[in-house]
């Protein structure tokens, strides 16, 4: 077997580097829990769906408002929401730094709702 020392040294070193990733995932962060939004009562969609989807909602309903100009409210479960991240969303989850930015930067996301919105005072 030719250099065969050495080969078996690189598919050792190989593999550690290739294991590495998956190893520090599971001790790496271990110790900090997802974020929870805080519960608000009942909301446009579950919770779990909102957690996962309100972004797209919320660029739906700015595409229907702003480019569209339908500002029809929208009824889910016999409950009309209007078309707006402030009067809907920020009207139960007042706490934009709890319920927004704790979630968002724990994802490394920033969103540009507030490029255009205005964030709500003293929260």
């Amino acid at each position: 077997m030719y250099d065969g020392g050495k080969i078996i040294a690189g598919l050792v070193v190989f593999l550690v580097l290739v294991a590495f990733p998956f190893g520090f995932a599971l001790v790496g962060d271990a110790a900090e829990p997802d974020p929870q939004p805080p519960a608000s009562g009942s909301c446009v969609k579950d919770a779990e769906w909102m957690a996962a989807w309100h972004m797209d909602l919320l660029d739906d309903w700015r595409d229907e408002v702003v480019r569209e100009g339908d500002r029809e409210p929208v009824v889910i479960d016999g409950e009309e929401y209007p078309k707006s991240l402030t009067l809907t969303c920020m009207d139960c989850h007042d706490d934009k730094g709890a319920f927004c930015d704790e979630c968002h930067d724990y994802a490394g996301v920033d969103p540009f709702c507030w490029d255009c919105h205005l964030e709500p005072e003293g929260r």
